[in-house]
């Protein structure tokens, strides 16, 4: 999967990409051509490909010993500010306060198969046979400075990954101020900067930007990648629909600050780039010392908006997510939060767990409240010892009850923070993250531990690690409420370290408890947690395959979170529960029906008080349940699907389909009824076989006429038709069922 051409021109290619990178006069990296698969190069395509024009009016040149040479329009894969090139760079170095304009110059490259996964730091891995890598050796000798670069590409993939790391060889310290993991350059083909944005309880909704000459970038300064931003962003054609046109995505495998930017040039050309947000960054190299960079994935597809959610999707499943849960049934769960709040005790738990069994489900999650004296969001995180009031007997014996039920058991961890009140700051305030000065800011009554301090990390291991035992615990909820304010650590002012370091370090030192955690226990299942959607990214996915999306369980909400955020990652990721109606978040009433039918794309769960449902409501989750089951495999790994363009605001339309099986589930929504609805409308199914017979709900169709005119939409109840409406009023939802057959009947 790479070609090397006179060690001039280095083409990385499978049956779908073709990522192509070439040596520049000054012997550093550019960067030639990302996009569909050119095959194997041909011996005069070097020469073709080595042909530039090069600026001359009114730019700067480069080196004396080439007077017509300037990186002023070079594409590059890692550009430096101020060297020809005035865009902004993706690494800057300084001495002290002089910056030192770093000259990397190719000087070696080496390539290996396979990609090793290893806990404690997230990045993608691979078998011998399912990727070859490339790593380029740079080196800047004037100013003592070695990079080197690993590209690697996987087999049947669009996506291609980037590490890079940056080794101080000389005896004088270097700062790196700026140092971001992934550069794309293009030629604008009339793109718009696509992110994934919005705010808690509405998070990663899709935005749409068009380029224009300057700047456009998002980014986080939380602490966590946030629920304002995202690091998923994509570079997409404005015609592109979604199954058509030019997508390009890129994100980073990483869970702290980032930045996403895209510039466009005089000359219509894009770079896109990505990594550590450089705003609080720095990082002191000494001799010999080496940074690592998070690793950044771009992908390609030429099927649109489709094509790069299956693209990533696949990616993820494959290459990010641990092994062992990869196409691993999850369970069904059921979670006591909006049902008991903090007011339960042993008895009422045990009561609702055998309730959820009776239904169906199949793990009981005992969320917030159950430790220390938690009866409110104010008291008791970092004492992670079971409340004696109420649990009389020990969390240990709970567990046993649940467990003797045939029920999984999970617990609600904030693992990251620490109560005033609570015996552990008593004990190590030190280990508070706060600034010397007296102000402090305290959000949700709760305190940051520094995990940038290893002791304390160890200690919160060894706490977690008591329950889990006792326990014999299945799952976790790792939850993450209270962003990161006057970031100050004084175990790194201890240490002499820069407090530029702290939000990095943090991120570390998070990732260190988890490689932790998952060493001992290496199947618990960890659902990732950040107030709902505040850390949904590729770092806590590669230790939780799951992540709650959003504290807004409202179903119509969902419909625009989950169609955002499966742009950029897999349908097992999203977790999803059915919860009350009026829902507790935005007061909205929505049937049971729809609530379950948005729930059940992804792992499905149940959030609400049993013991004020209907019997029929009862009847309606047993068969709900039932329904899941069979279907769970589809409805949790299958090729996710867009019917519907997604800006159309009041109808969404998801598929799963299984090409193996030849079976599809799709889902139309409808938010809001419209009064005189069209008689006829129909939902073409693109990706099903044109000379296969389906089975949609019992009724054979052609694949071809499914292909090409399609569903038709649910009959709307207008007035008129009320022995024929399939859906009526508000939140309508509808499910086809289809499976291949092997003719009509």
């Amino acid at each position: 999967m790479i070609e090397i051409k006179n060690e001039q021109l280095f083409h990385l290619y499978n049956e779908k990409i073709s990522y192509i990178i070439n040596v520049l006069p000054n012997q550093q990296l550019g960067h030639v051509y990302f996009g569909p698969s050119l095959g194997t190069l041909a011996p005069f395509d070097q020469a073709y490909l080595e042909k530039k024009e090069n600026k001359s009016a009114g730019t700067v040149k480069f080196f004396e010993a080439d007077n017509l040479f300037t990186l002023a329009d070079r594409f590059q894969e890692l550009p430096t500010y101020g060297t020809s090139d005035f865009r902004e760079g993706a690494v800057s170095v300084f001495e002290e306060e002089t910056p030192l304009y770093v000259d990397f110059k190719l000087v070696a490259f080496h390539c290996f198969e396979g990609k090793e996964r290893k806990l404690a730091q997230p990045a993608s891995f691979a078998a011998a046979d399912e990727s070859q890598s490339i790593v380029f050796e740079l080196v800047d000798q004037e100013r003592q400075l070695e990079l080197a670069i690993t590209y690697t590409i996987f087999k049947g993939s669009g996506t291609i990954t980037r590490q890079q790391t940056l080794t101080n060889t000389g005896s004088k310290p270097r700062t790196i101020q700026r140092f971001l993991s992934g550069v794309l350059e293009l030629k604008n083909r009339n793109f718009e900067l696509l992110h994934l944005s919005g705010a808690w309880l509405k998070e990663r909704h899709i935005k749409t930007v068009p380029l224009t000459q300057g700047t456009i970038s998002v980014g986080s300064l939380k602490g966590a990648s946030g629920h304002q931003h995202n690091p998923f962003v994509a570079l997409k054609e404005q015609q592109a629909t979604n199954d058509t046109g030019h997508v390009y995505g890129a994100n980073l495998i990483y869970s702290g600050n980032f930045l996403a930017q895209a510039e466009m040039d005089e000359w219509d050309n894009v770079r896109l780039m990505l990594g550590i947000h450089p705003e609080h960054f720095s990082w002191q190299l000494s001799q010999g010392e080496t940074f690592e960079a998070p690793e950044c994935l771009f992908t390609f597809t030429a099927a649109g908006l489709n094509g790069l959610s299956q693209e990533s999707a696949q990616f993820i499943e494959k290459h990010v997510i641990a092994p062992y849960w990869q196409k691993r049934q999850r369970p069904i769960v059921f979670n006591n939060w909006e049902a008991t709040y903090f007011d339960f005790n042993e008895e009422k738990l045990l009561t609702l767990a055998q309730e959820s069994k009776a239904l169906g489900m199949e793990c009981f999650v005992l969320d917030d409240g159950w430790f220390g004296k938690r009866n409110d969001d104010r008291s008791s995180l970092g004492d992670w010892v079971a409340d004696p009031v109420k649990f009389p007997k020990g969390i240990g014996s709970f567990a046993e009850k649940i467990h003797a039920m045939q029920l999984q058991l999970g617990i609600w961890f904030e693992p990251e923070m620490v109560s005033p009140d609570s015996q552990l700051y008593q004990e190590h305030p030190e280990w508070v993250v706060k600034h010397p000065y007296e102000r402090i800011s305290v959000g949700r009554g709760q305190y940051v531990l520094d995990f940038a301090n290893p002791a304390v990390v160890e200690a919160i291991f060894e706490a977690m690690q008591k329950v889990i035992l006792e326990t014999k615990l299945d799952y976790i909820k790792w939850d993450m409420n209270r962003n990161i304010t006057e970031a100050y650590s004084p175990y790194l002012a201890e240490q002499g370290i820069s407090q530029t370091e702290f939000y990095h370090r943090y991120i570390l030192g998070l990732y260190r408890l988890y490689e932790k955690i998952l060493a001992a226990f290496p199947t618990l299942l960890i659902e990732g947690c950040a107030g709902g959607g505040g850390r949904y990214d590729l770092g806590i996915l590669f230790y939780s395959p799951q992540i709650w999306p959003s504290d807004d369980s409202d179903a119509v909400e969902r419909l625009a979170i989950q169609s955002g955020t499966l742009l950029g990652y897999p349908l097992s990721s999203f977790s999803n529960h059915v919860s009350a109606a009026p829902n507790h978040q935005v007061g909205r009433a929505t049937s049971l029906d729809f609530r379950q039918t948005v729930a059940m794309f992804g792992p499905l769960g149940y959030e609400l008080d049993l013991f004020h449902l209907s019997e029929a409501e009862k009847q309606a989750i047993k068969s709900q349940i039932v329904f899941y089951k069979k279907q769970r495999q589809l409805l949790t790994f299958g090729t996710f699907y867009q019917l519907q363009q997604l800006d159309h605001g009041n109808e969404k339309t998801w598929a799963v389909y299984d090409p193996q099986n030849e079976e599809a589930l799709i889902a139309f929504f409808r938010v809001l009824a419209q009064a005189n609805p069209t008689a006829e409308d129909f939902l073409p199914v693109a990706f099903l076989d044109g000379q296969q017979v389906y089975q949609v709900n019992g009724e054979p169709v052609s694949g071809q006429l499914l292909r090409q005119l399609g569903l038709r939409k649910p009959y709307q109840f207008n007035a008129v038709n009320h022995g024929t409406a399939q859906v009526t009023g508000d939140f309508q939802s509808f499910v086809y069922q289809l499976q291949a057959k092997k003719g009509v009947e």
